[in-house]
């Protein structure tokens, strides 16, 4: 830990050449994993992480750098460093450091300290032998997994302030590679928490996550090719929220809306969505998989309505960047650890609950695809334009949920779909996952209920869709 008399010191080394904002991001974090691969236990590790990164701002301008050295000696030399970037008289001083106690949202009532490894083993053992149990030959490889983190974090700033933030999270992962004759297939089950061990027990079962890996493998093994063209396509509730979060949500970070790369940029006020669309990001949940109770500018988390009945209404956004927005930071700056500049991100991203039922979506729609999870893909920003690939897929014929499909691919840009959802559903569901960006990879939510986008094109190797 830096002392308050270290980190003053250290602040006033970086203002020293005209800098109107210091801050230093204090981070200790230590990580536990084990694996197992075809039933033997084949790795298990224990990481330790300890450093500082020191960032300076001038204006528009900023300097960022990083140290594992947490001497005296070794944070002013960065501290010197960085401060070359700027010349200038000195035009802030700090004096004092006084705490600000945020609230802690994501308490957790054992440490993931004080769990021995044999119980971690144990949990991932427990899916292991249900996929063991399946006894089928086409199922060549299988990984479960458990791994859990314990991050304390210390910001100490030029306006007089200093926060901590005290953390711990896990994941449950679990993933499964089927081959035959046609060829190669996996499935994947990672839930996740910032919640004690007892959460694989009371919310989750590691049982039961196994088996949905080795369903969605075998089940797409044998799945025909996915047909191509224009078509509705249904969204499933939970991991379909992926899409939103790809397509729509980047795009409403300040790091790509103050530069004007985003769609969005200039829409404030405009409707983007359809009027059934209200979207949020929403870092307050108790113990959500992205939540935070302090941001890593040392602003609180808080709960924001990104898109309110289609209107946009509010971005997500940083200090430094909503200096060129005019506007103050809401909580939404984040980074993987010490060695990652902050800037704007996202935590539990979702569109909230409509009025029908999936069961009325999916008899209202005729001919077209369920995607019920995605592979990943990849958006730009700037124009919206996106490419997903769906992990589960169906088609649907005359309102029923029929054959699956292997290969599907949506299409589209993120400005087009929002406007073309024409159903939302009322069973809102999150799904954990990690969320790659400048600032490194960070814990995020997707998610959504199920919904209707009345015609997105939809790429695959099956012909057309009869």
């Amino acid at each position: 830990m830096i002392s308050k008399k270290l980190a003053i010191e250290v602040l006033n080394e970086m203002l020293s050449t005209g800098g109107d904002y210091a801050e230093i991001f204090y981070e200790n974090t230590t990580s536990e994993g084990v694996m197992i691969e075809n039933g033997k236990v084949s790795s298990s590790t224990e990481k330790i992480a300890s450093g500082a990164g020191l960032r300076i701002l001038k204006e528009n301008r900023s300097v960022y750098g990083f140290t594992s050295d947490l001497t005296r000696k070794g944070l002013l030399a960065l501290a010197n460093s960085l401060n070359k970037s700027f010349t200038g008289e000195r035009i802030l001083t700090v004096t004092k450091l006084d705490f600000i106690k945020g609230k802690n949202r994501n308490k957790i009532s054992r440490s993931y300290d004080d769990v021995p490894l044999s119980e971690k083993i144990a949990l991932v053992k427990e899916g292991v032998d249900a996929i063991e149990e399946y006894h089928d030959p086409r199922i060549v490889r299988y990984i479960g997994s458990f791994g859990n983190t314990h991050r304390f974090v210390a910001i100490f700033n030029s306006k007089g302030k200093w926060f901590k933030r005290d953390t711990e999270f896990a994941r449950l992962a679990f993933q499964v590679v089927a081959a035959d004759e046609h060829g190669m297939e996996t499935g994947f089950e990672g839930p996740g928490c910032q919640d004690d061990i007892s959460y694989f027990k009371r919310v989750v079962s590691p049982r039961k996550s196994a088996q949905e890996a080795v369903r969605k493998a075998l089940l797409m093994l044998t799945a025909d090719e996915c047909p191509s063209g224009k078509m509705p396509v249904v969204i499933g509730n939970g991991w379909g929220g992926v899409l939103f979060h790809e397509a729509c949500g980047h795009p409403l970070e300040a790091s790509a809306v103050s530069r004007g790369l985003s769609v969005f940029s200039d829409k404030e006020g405009e409707l983007i969505a359809s009027p059934l669309v209200t979207a949020l990001d929403d870092s307050t949940i108790e113990n959500g998989w992205g939540s935070i109770d302090i941001d890593d500018e040392g602003n609180p988390g808080t709960k924001r309505v990104l898109i309110k009945d289609g209107k946009l209404v509010n971005f997500m956004i940083d200090d430094f960047n909503g200096r060129r927005m005019g506007r103050e930071g809401n909580g939404s700056c984040r980074r993987e650890s010490y060695k990652f500049c902050p800037t704007s991100r996202m935590s539990n991203t979702y569109i909230a609950n409509g009025k029908s039922t999936p069961e009325e979506i999916i008899k209202a729609t005729k001919l077209g695809l369920y995607a019920v999870s995605f592979l990943g893909g990849q958006v730009d920003p700037a124009s919206g334009e996106f490419n997903f690939g769906c992990s589960e897929a169906y088609i649907i014929r005359d309102g029923k949920v029929c054959e699956p499909v292997k290969g599907a691919m949506l299409i589209g840009k993120g400005e087009e779909i929002l406007k073309k959802i024409d159903m939302v559903g009322n069973d809102l569901a999150l799904a954990q996952g990690m969320c790659g960006a400048a600032s490194g990879s960070i814990r995020t939510n997707v998610g959504q209920p199920t919904l209707r986008i009345s015609e997105v094109l939809v790429g695959g190797r099956g012909g057309e869709l009869k």
